[in-house]
This record gives structure tokens, C-alpha cells and sequence, in this order.
């Protein structure tokens, strides 16, 4: 039997990709284990799959001055030095990873280990732990055309996002008796990202009452991110986080605000869901969540907001506007087609294992 090794973690979009794989790995059939850190988000998500989980020491690499920057190192070090053992113990035929700090070990060791690694760059613009497992990667799957460019010609694939397949079997009636909805309003769905965006949340709440007056809200806000105060409000719900529902959430969903984090976007295009991105601030961030959105706004599937031009009045406005032109916006994303990304990364997969 095959066996592959699936690695990524720190926020829910660096392991949802892994999880869409895992039905199709099973079909080939793949013996599975996941690295991830020691008590990251992608621990429960991928625990609840019944997959093998081990966990590694992690550290950040930050760009910035942080008193971490001292000790982080020592982390990765340890986390490399686990990776490695791991690996030949487990003795896999190939390692796929989706990003995030926790993976840089884990690649590297596999070269060291000589099994091969690919990696998936969702981004436009690759982030700085794939940066650092590129020259250990056997190929690197890419979301955006631009990225291709970017990247050594022998090693950049295009191959889009592999998206859950249970989302695109969403139950909108379902999604209805869950929200307590009705069926007069139209439906807005806000969603903050598994660690909430404290900005948009703030924003959102800024003009709920206006809102209400012409659709319902369903607000994914993050981990202690709710508000008591609006508990009792009509036509509005708010959840930490949401797994089980939210095929029928997005089924029920008219249009949508989210973040701009690549995972995410591709979901929604994938669903064809009008949709508002505004993208974590350059201040915040190294500016990708901003690329990924002004690259889906070229292309007709979104509008775009960035945090530093939100007021309530044009935050509003915006809203409206893109409900009333949402069928451009649906057009556009039906037209562009959807790319077997499973099917394409599943093949670079038996290619890199059959290399072992």
C-alpha cells in the first residue's frame, strides 16, 4: 500500500485543501498520516477524520522584530529534528503539504529523507515557509497563472484549489430552519476566516440595523469573537465557527463578504456566490490577501473594499450595489469554469510516488 504524508497547519486554509485530497487519496488507496504542530486548529479537524495525527515542535519566521524571533529558531530546529524521525518511521512514498510555518521542517526532512514533497502555494505571491521549502519541493502546485511565472519552470504546475466536494451539495431549506430565517429577505453570509477578523466584525455590526431592513445576516465571526448583545437580534446570527453546516449555510447565502485568503476565495468562486472581499490590510499582513483580490476583481468574480477605505456609509452602499448587479458577478464565475484540481494534484502525486 501507498502511503503519503499530508502537512500544513495554523489557520483552517492551510488544511482544508488537505482535507478535500483525502477522499480521492483513499479511492487510489493511500494509507494517510498528517503532521501538523503540536496543538494547532489543524489537530481537531484532521483527529475528527479518524487520520493518523502527529505532531511537531513549530516556530514562526517573522519579518519583523518580535521577542520570538530569539526563540522560534530552536522550535523549528526541534521541529525538524521530530519531522525526521517521523518520516522514517513512517517511511511514506511521498509528502504533500498546503503551507503554514509547521510544514518548513517537514519538507526539508523529506529531502533529507529523499521522499519527495509537493507543496501548494495558494497565493499569488508565495509566502515565506513556502519560500523556504521550494528548493526541497518536487513540484509546486499553483493557484494563479501570475504565480507560474514566478516560480522555476520545471517545478510550477497549475493547478488550482482542491475544493471540499461536500460543498457543492449544500441544503438551502436545511441552512433556513438552522438560521431561524424566513424566506421574504435575501440572505447575507459574513465570514471572518477561522480566527475572525476583528475589523470586518467591528464593521458589520456598525451598520446591522440598516442591513436588517433589507436581508438577513449570518454572521462566522471566529473564537470569542460573538457579541452577547446582539444575541436576540431578528434576522441576524452569529457563529465562532462553523463545520458540519456550512454546505447549507453557502447554499443559502445570496451574496458574501470574506476575507481575501486564497482557500476561501476559491470556495466561493467555485459556488458561484456574489461576493465582497476585503482583504487583510498590508499592515497587518504581507499584502498576498490584497493581490488575491485585486486578481479576482480583474476577473469579474468579485468587488473589493480594503480596510483602510471602509466607512459604514460606502461599506453599505457597496453591499447594495452588489446585490443588484449579482448576476454579473455569477456570470463571470460560471464562465470561467472549474479545473479538476483534485483530480490534476492526485496525478503529481502518484508521479512524485512512483519517483520514490
Amino acid at each position: 500500500m501507498k502511503h503519503i504524508v499530508l502537512t500544513g497547519g495554523g489557520t483552517a486554509g492551510h488544511v482544508t485543501p488537505n482535507i478535500a485530497l483525502i477522499p480521492t487519496l483513499q479511492e487510489k488507496g493511500y494509507q494517510i498520516s498528517y503532521i501538523g504542530s503540536y496543538e494547532g486548529i489543524e489537530k481537531k479537524l484532521i483527529e475528527e477524520l479518524g487520520i493518523p495525527y502527529y505532531g511537531i515542535s513549530s516556530g514562526k519566521l517573522r519579518r519583523y522584530f518580535d521577542l520570538k524571533n530569539f526563540t522560534d529558531p530552536f522550535r523549528v530546529i526541534k521541529g525538524f529534528s521530530e519531522a525526521r524521525k517521523l518520516l522514517k518511521q513512517l517511511k511514506p512514498d511521498v509528502v504533500f503539504s498546503k503551507g503554514g510555518f509547521v510544514t518548513v521542517p517537514v519538507v526539508i526532512a523529506a529531502k533529507r529523507c529523499k521522499i519527495p514533497a509537493i507543496i501548494h502555494e495558494s497565493d499569488m505571491t508565495p509566502g515565506l515557509a513556502n519560500k523556504l521549502c521550494i528548493p526541497s519541493a518536487f513540484k509546486v502546485c499553483c493557484n494563479f497563472p501570475e504565480t507560474v511565472k514566478e516560480l522555476p519552470e520545471n517545478k510550477a504546475v497549475l493547478t488550482g484549489t482542491p475544493i471540499r466536494q461536500e460543498l457543492m451539495n449544500g441544503n438551502k431549506e436545511a441552512a433556513r430552519a438552522f438560521c431561524g430565517f424566513h424566506d421574504s429577505k435575501p440572505v447575507l453570509m459574513v465570514i471572518g476566516g477561522s480566527l475572525g477578523a476583528a475589523s470586518v466584525n467591528e464593521n458589520i455590526r456598525k451598520i446591522l440595523p440598516d442591513l436588517l431592513k433589507e436581508f438577513q445576516v449570518i454572521h462566522l465571526c471566529g473564537k470569542g469573537k460573538t457579541d452577547a448583545a446582539l444575541k436576540d437580534m431578528g434576522g441576524y446570527v452569529q457563529y465562532e465557527y462553523i463545520k458540519q453546516e456550512l454546505p447549507d449555510l453557502f447554499a443559502l447565502a445570496d451574496i458574501v463578504i470574506s476575507r481575501a485568503g486564497a482557500n476561501a476565495i476559491c470556495e466561493i468562486q467555485a459556488l458561484h456566490k456574489p461576493n465582497l472581499l476585503i482583504p487583510l490590510s498590508a499592515k497587518a499582513s504581507r499584502g498576498d490577501q490584497i493581490l488575491n483580490a485585486r486578481s479576482f476583481e480583474r476577473q469579474g468574480f468579485s468587488m473589493v473594499l480594503e480596510e483602510e477605505e471602509i466607512t459604514p456609509e460606502k461599506l453599505l452602499e457597496t453591499i447594495h450595489s452588489l446585490y443588484n448587479n449579482r448576476q454579473t458577478f455569477i456570470d463571470a464565475m460560471a464562465s470561467a469554469g472549474t479545473s479538476d484540481s483534485i483530480g490534476q494534484i492526485a496525478e503529481l502525486i502518484e508521479e512524485a510516488s512512483e519517483k520514490k
